[in-house]
């Protein structure tokens, strides 16, 4: 393996530090090598604070004069929050930049490329660039498409069953399945479920990682505003949105809306809160990574949709019956009918199994 590669490898374990903390930015990584050796490491923490490139060069200090820079994605030529990346490596003397692939912000794509070349410094693209197009997909998506990338996450028995035909769900997968999906919330931006889910269940949707854990955002999916404002899901730390298509009830309802709460009035698609203005909206607010949990109805309409990205199922070794309810409430008669889902992934969990999957066009 070539010193590119490997260095790369090394930006991109950097940039992971960042995978619960970034959003609405990108996770990133970068290396600065001078003579062989790592000089400085950096990623960046959080969205205002300062970029990779720049806590890997204030960490090598003057050793990044003549260094070669080391960065998961293309440094960013514009002014934000920050400064500019590409700026302040040419500031430090910096003589060579790899990075695993260009900015997917279409507006900004190549420019920190060319204002690096133009000051002379050799560039590099496209090392381990697969690698670094997983680590932000939701941003990669939103940028290029005005759309989150989209999970939809469910637990299952054996048998397919995901809860009784009373809405009893607890608990169907073991304490470490549980776990793993605090990971899977930690690291989105939103959080999808629907009014029955709330009805059932009363949920807390929270991140319960670390007691200061960064909370996404709530969001209720309830087309006539069924939502009692006492549920468990308005007193946790963090916005909460319910989103539905009555214009009525929504002004009727925001002056009683508990505290960090909000309604958005969305079109509809039949009878229901149409699932393309839903994603639509939510990448408005910034959102790269959306996971849905819900039940049978609201995790078909995803699924149907055509917009979903990946599902990620716990499997249970318990069988629930045959008048428990469904994984999905897609009531197919022909085998036409059929979503082809293609499985990448299959690992133990605790007792349980998780399946991550995607659907298949091709299928």
């Amino acid at each position: 393996m070539s010193i590119d590669q490997t260095c790369m490898i090394e930006a991109l374990a950097l940039a992971e530090n960042g995978r619960y903390t970034t959003t609405p930015n990108p996770r990133v990584g970068c290396v600065i090598v001078k003579d062989g050796d790592i000089v400085g490491r950096g990623f960046h923490e959080k969205a205002g604070q300062p970029h990779a490139e720049i806590n890997a060069l204030n960490d090598a200090g003057d050793q990044a004069k003549g260094a070669t820079a080391y960065v998961t994605l293309e440094p960013c030529s514009h002014e934000g929050k920050t400064g500019p990346c590409a700026q302040a490596l040419i500031a430090a003397g910096i003589k060579r930049v790899v990075y695993a692939m260009e900015d997917p912000n279409p507006s900004v794509s190549g420019r920190g490329i060319e204002l690096l070349e133009y000051n002379n410094i050799a560039t590099q693209g496209g090392i381990q660039e697969a690698a670094a197009f997983e680590l932000n997909r939701g941003f990669i998506k939103r940028m290029m498409r005005g759309l989150p990338h989209i999970t939809i996450k469910s637990a299952m028995s054996l048998d397919g069953r995901t809860a009784m035909a009373s809405g009893e769900s607890k608990w169907i997968t073991c304490p470490r399945s549980r776990k793993d999906v605090q990971k899977l919330r930690a690291s989105s931006c939103a959080i999808v479920t629907g009014i029955n889910s709330v009805l059932h269940d009363d949920p807390s949707m929270t991140v319960r990682l670390t007691k200061d854990a960064r909370q996404p955002l709530r969001v209720i999916v309830d087309t006539q505003l069924r939502t009692p404002l006492n549920a468990a899901i308005f007193k946790q730390r963090g916005k909460t949105v319910i989103a539905t298509c009555n214009q009525e009830k929504a002004d009727a309802m925001r002056p009683d809306l508990p505290d960090d709460c909000d309604i958005w009035v969305l079109p509809k698609r039949g009878e229901r809160v149409d699932i393309y203005a839903l994603m639509r909206k939510l990448a408005s607010e910034e959102c790269n990574d959306v996971l849905v949990e819900a039940g049978a109805t609201l995790g078909a309409s995803v699924l149907a949709s055509g917009l979903t990205d990946e599902l990620v199922i716990y499997m249970s070794g318990k069988i629930l019956g045959s008048t428990a309810r469904p994984l999905f409430d897609l009531p197919f008669e022909k085998m036409t009918a059929k979503l082809p889902i293609s499985i990448k992934d299959i690992r133990a969990v605790g007792d349980d199994w998780r399946i991550t999957a995607a659907p298949d066009p091709e299928g």
